[in-house]
C-alpha cells in the first residue's frame, strides 16, 4: 500500500501500528475555560465528541458557547493505542482528529452541539475535509449512548435532506460508539488560543439545520 492511499484507506486492526503503553501528559486547566480537560466531570454535565476536520478549529466552536464546560482535542475510532499525531498523520492508526466537548444541558443541548457540528464543516467529503486530507480528516459523531446515537442519526436525515436541496452530495458521516479517547499532545489543545492565527481549515456549506434537527431539544 503507497504512503497515499494509507492516507485515503482505513487500515485494519492487523496492519494498524501498535502503539504503546504511555499515556499522553494532559494539561492541567484549560487555557480559556480554566476547568479540567479530563474526567470527572460536573455530574450534571454530558459529554460529546466531534470529527470535523482539523480540530485546533473545531474545538474553538464550541468553547465559545454558552453551557460548554471543557473541551480538548484527541484522537478516537482507531486501533492504536496512545496514538501520536505524527503516526494518526501517517493513516496507519485509524484514528480521526476529534474534539472532546463537555456541555451543561441545563444551559444548552446536545440539540445546539449537533447544530454547530452540521453547519461549520461540509459532511459529505469522505476522507478529508477541504485541502486537508487523509483519514484522520473525516467526518464524524462518537456517541456517549443510545439516546446521543438516535439523535445524530435523525439529525443526519434532516440535514441530507437540507444537503440535497442545495445541491450537495450525500453525507459521509460515521456514527459510532466514542470507544477509547485519546488526548492529543499539549500543545494541540487550545491550539488556536495560544496561536490565535494559527491555520484554520474548518469551514461550513452555508446550508442551515432545518428546526426539525432539534428534535430531543
Amino acid at each position: 500500500m503507497s504512503l497515499w492511499s494509507n492516507k485515503l484507506e482505513l487500515p485494519t486492526m492487523e496492519t494498524a501500528l501498535p502503539g504503546r503503553e504511555l499515556v499522553m501528559p494532559v494539561p492541567s486547566a484549560h487555557e480559556v475555560l480554566g476547568e479540567s480537560l479530563m474526567p470527572p466531570f460536573p455530574a450534571s454535565s454530558e459529554r460529546i465528541v466531534f470529527g470535523m476536520g482539523c480540530f485546533w478549529g473545531a474545538e474553538r466552536i464550541f468553547w465559545n458557547v454558552s453551557g460548554v464546560v471543557t473541551t480538548a482535542v484527541g484522537y478516537v475510532g482507531g486501533f492504536t493505542k496512545n496514538p501520536t499525531y505524527e503516526e494518526v498523520c501517517s493513516g496507519l492508526t485509524g484514528h480521526n482528529e476529534v474534539a472532546l466537548v463537555i456541555y451543561d444541558p441545563g444551559v444548552t443541548s446536545y440539540a445546539k452541539m449537533l447544530e454547530l457540528f452540521w453547519e461549520n464543516h461540509d459532511p459529505t467529503q469522505g476522507m478529508r475535509q477541504g485541502n486537508d486530507m487523509g483519514t484522520q480528516y473525516r467526518s464524524g459523531i462518537y456517541v456517549s449512548n443510545e439516546q446521543q446515537r438516535n439523535l445524530a442519526e435523525s439529525s443526519r436525515v434532516e440535514f441530507q435532506s437540507a444537503l440535497s436541496e442545495a445541491g450537495y452530495g450525500s453525507i459521509t458521516t460515521e456514527i459510532l460508539d466514542e470507544g477509547p479517547f485519546y488526548y492529543a499532545e499539549h500543545y494541540h489543545q487550545q491550539y488556536l488560543h495560544k496561536v490565535p492565527n494559527g491555520y484554520c481549515g474548518i469551514g461550513g456549506t452555508g446550508v442551515s439545520c432545518p428546526t426539525g434537527i432539534a428534535i430531543g431539544d
